[in-house]
């Protein structure tokens, strides 16, 4: 399929029309990758944004994307680092900072010189150079070229300054942050365990939230305060660094029986928690947990876990069961959304 000419009343064209996929502005990187390495990227016309979305143009429709008919401008000489290369570099972007997926180190090198040369807005290029490892979920990045890795990262209206040497954060989870985002309510009592810069409990706040968030990694805690300044939430995020295991359970702070929703965006690992999960627990209460399993049976251990955890005390009912992504070969990344009552 490919763009036509629309002409109006008067028989003068108006411009050409094309099928374009549409996304959250957050996942237009990712979107145009894939669809260029799956060869529908149409690159005649110009990507363009409106309202929060991405418009990428596309030859044809791809299987599970939403594809609408629009107005496209033909491209007008941009420079793209596949134009500078004798291949398409995967990346991605984070701020201002590009994400190179390159394990050659020479191909890297070439990939990141090129990122730097073409119109890409860009400060520091990147190459992650471990597996996300340790308690605190850190990846290694080998700097290319630039000299931070401190950056801004905008998402559905809210803004997080972080350093990813220093702080976990995918920005391919932005989609599905915004879902559960969406379900907040004014007033309502959220706990996010593993909080990290915020990306939970700041938008959970600007809806009126009432928000604890807790992380391990004292860097990130910082960031998450400096986020709540930012984001204007201050007054509705209580910040805690440490142990969310130990401080769930200090009866200083009163948490246990206070939650109306609970967050536990700790893939591998997150089982290990649900004790102190449904401690948290209120009468009625929301919780979001996150794993990573085969894709065989990609739901049943968590919700096996979650319904041992929970006991007799409360009533169990899975809400939600979503792939949220693919992890590696036969391993999905999922969400479980889950109501515990009693």
């Amino acid at each position: 399929m490919t763009g036509g000419d629309r002409t109006g009343e008067t028989g003068e064209a108006e411009g050409p029309v094309a099928p374009c996929v549409r996304v959250p502005r957050e996942n237009g990187e990712e979107t145009r990758r894939d669809l260029a390495e799956a060869g529908v990227l149409d690159d005649r016309y110009e990507i363009t944004v409106e309202d929060g979305w991405i418009y990428v143009p596309v030859l044809e429709h791809p299987e599970g994307y939403e594809v609408v008919e629009r107005p496209v401008t033909e491209r007008d000489g941009q420079t793209t680092p596949a134009d500078l290369l004798a291949f398409d570099p995967t990346y991605e972007r984070l701020g201002d900072v590009v994400i190179l997926d390159e394990e050659d180190p020479d191909r890297a090198r070439r990939a990141a010189e090129a990122v730097m040369e073409s119109d890409v807005p860009v400060a520091t290029v990147v190459r992650r150079a471990s597996e996300v490892q340790g308690e605190l979920r850190l990846r290694e990045f080998e700097v290319l070229a630039g000299d931070g890795t401190e950056t801004v990262h905008r998402e559905y209206g809210c803004e997080y300054l972080l350093d990813l040497q220093e702080v976990y954060f995918s920005p391919r989870l932005a989609t599905e942050r915004h879902r559960v985002a969406e379900q907040v309510r004014a007033g309502e009592q959220a706990f996010d365990m593993f909080a990290g810069v915020g990306p939970f409990v700041v938008p959970f706040a600007a809806r009126g939230a009432d928000c604890v968030g807790v992380d391990l990694n004292e860097a990130a805690v910082e960031y998450l305060r400096e986020n709540c300044r930012r984001n204007g939430v201050v007054d509705l995020v209580t910040v805690h660094h440490g142990d969310v295991r130990e401080i769930a359970r200090d009866p200083e702070f009163g948490y246990e029986g206070w939650a109306d929703r609970v967050v536990m965006n700790l893939p591998h690992s997150a089982d290990e928690f649900l004790d102190t999960a449904v401690g948290l627990a209120g009468e009625d209460c929301l919780l979001h947990y996150y794993d990573i399993q085969s894709d065989e049976d990609p739901y049943g251990p968590g919700e096996r876990a979650i319904r041992e955890a929970a006991g007799p005390e409360y009533d169990v009912e899975v809400e939600t069961r979503r792939t949220v992504r693919s992890h590696a070969p036969h391993e999905l990344n999922v969400v479980l959304d889950v109501r515990l009552t009693r």
